[in-house]
């Protein structure tokens, strides 16, 4: 029997995020089927506020509009909450994987006003700054999807998030100077010198130098948070910590991209090759029979004093 939810939301993850999408085959079919759900949910909220088609395209909603956009998408994901029918499949798709798992209306409307940071031109001044957003469009995420792997305590919901704020992290490392054209920033402006001034002043390739030492400081943050969320595996069903050490593994990776392609390299978007791709997946099965059998063994070490809003 053809489920038009399930369907429209498995095109959404292949098209907008094809690492996601290859760790997501990892999962046992259930939690593959959920993560597609939720997935689908995530990326249509998010192209509606930046007027993208599955994360592609110039971002250039009028914020007045963008702003609409948001009010009608909190109305939406209230109304799912509640059990009202659904006819946007996105919508239907977050009703089902939300109510299925209990997901408090904390963690989705938390997702909704990192979009609000960006709909408001947030500006961003200290890392702390930098790591709310990245929980808020993120780490919130790493939480709900936990969640669809069956967990629920805080301990490992914290980690969960830590993973999502390190792979944000690595995003906007990854995407400095196309995000500055856009308009947007997310480097600490404390760590800009002469380049903190505004976008224009981020992509500018006189500043590239600046610029990139930032971005580089950026990735250097993102690893204790890589290394905290590595022992959040041990909760997980071995598939599911095999596709979660997979996706950790992909995006740690472009960031070595970035640091390797150096400032030059910074007008081009890192990305990983197929081979790598499979080499990370490869990698994280042995990270997750490691998390199922030796690591039983031994304490898992205390979560380390990290920001979290956990």
């Amino acid at each position: 029997m053809t489920d038009a939810v399930l369907d429209a939301s498995r095109d959404s993850i292949q098209k907008g995020s094809s690492s996601f999408a290859a760790a997501a085959r990892l999962f046992h079919p259930r939690v593959r089927e959920d993560a597609y759900l939720l997935y689908a949910w995530c990326r249509h909220c998010d192209d509606e506020i930046d007027g993208q088609v599955m994360g592609h395209g110039a971002v250039g909603l009028d914020p007045a509009l963008a702003g609409a956009k948001l009010a009608e998408l909190e109305d939406k994901t209230r109304r799912a909450l509640a059990g009202e029918t659904m006819d946007d499949s996105a919508f239907a798709a977050f009703q089902r994987v939300a109510l299925r798992h209990g997901i408090a209306a904390r963690y989705p409307l938390d997702l909704l006003e990192g979009f609000r940071m960006d709909v408001e031109g947030r500006t961003y001044r200290t890392l702390e700054d930098t790591l709310q957003y990245a929980y808020h469009v993120a780490g919130v995420v790493g939480v709900m999807m936990a969640q669809v792997m069956g967990v629920h305590d805080l301990p490992t919901l914290r980690r969960a998030a830590d993973l999502g704020l390190a792979l944000q992290l690595t995003n906007i490392a990854r995407d400095v100077v196309e995000d500055a054209k856009g308009g947007r920033v997310y480097l600490p402006a404390d760590w800009l010198g002469a380049a903190a001034q505004g976008p224009a002043a981020v992509a500018d390739p006189a500043n590239r130098a600046v610029v990139f030492a930032a971005t580089a400081r950026l990735l250097a943050a993102a690893e204790p948070y890589y290394a905290s969320a590595r022992w959040g595996l041990n909760a997980l069903g071995f598939r599911s910590a095999w596709a979660i050490a997979a996706a950790r593994g992909v995006y740690r990776q472009i960031g070595v991209t970035v640091l390797n392609n150096g400032p030059a390299g910074m007008d081009r978007r890192a990305s990983t090759s197929s081979l790598t791709k499979l080499g990370q997946v490869m990698a994280g099965g042995l990270i997750a029979a490691r998390a199922a059998t030796l690591d039983g063994w031994r304490s898992e070490p205390v979560r380390p004093d990290l920001w979290t809003p956990l």
